[in-house]
């Protein structure tokens, strides 16, 4: 328990730090309108796997963790599931290998939270799907934005392949996906 507790603790931490530090020209801040939600998806899944030419190997897949609360890494929303079920889709739409986790037991899944990989090791669920990278994520509410940070993990060595920052507006559909479950 106290190594998960470790575990998460680092995660939480490379998440806030990365979602601070930006990525250059890879960070969007345009807010974003409710009506241009999955388009802020794309672009942004569009980006990393622009920045992922010529790092991954085409056969191993990647595995798309649920987008988490920066203030609680343990929950999410319907806002972070459908973000990660968007940026998962762009990913496959592009030709990346992306491994469905919703499919596989050997992943815990929280009621309501998806596949948060926060409950076992990355690197172990990663290693079981011989998975090269997994994407994972943040977002952050202010009053009226929503900021979120993604990133590509190459688990066995936790160095970030790719990240990408962008900014929706939270308003009308987007801030009722934020309501707790």
């Amino acid at each position: 328990m106290l190594k998960l507790k470790t575990f998460a603790g680092a995660l939480g931490l490379s998440l806030l730090l990365g979602g601070c530090a930006g990525f250059g020209n890879n960070v969007d801040y345009t807010a974003v309108a409710g009506n241009d939600f999955v388009s802020a998806n794309y672009r942004a899944a569009d980006a990393l796997q622009t920045q992922l030419r010529g790092k991954l190997d085409g056969d191993k897949p990647l595995i798309m963790a649920t987008i988490v609360n920066i203030d609680a890494l343990e929950q999410s929303s319907m806002l972070g599931r459908v973000v990660s079920e968007q940026i998962s889709t762009r990913l496959a739409q592009a030709g990346l290998p992306m491994l469905e986790m919703k499919l596989r037991n050997s992943v815990y899944l929280k009621r309501h939270q998806g596949e948060l990989m926060l409950t076992r090791e990355l690197g172990e669920v990663a290693g079981t799907h011989k998975a090269q990278a997994v994407v994972v994520g943040s977002y952050a509410e202010t009053r009226d934005t929503i900021f979120i940070n993604i990133k590509v993990i190459q688990p066995t060595t936790n160095l970030v392949l790719a990240g990408h920052d962008y900014v929706l507006a939270k308003q009308g559909t987007i801030r009722s996906m934020l309501v707790p479950d």
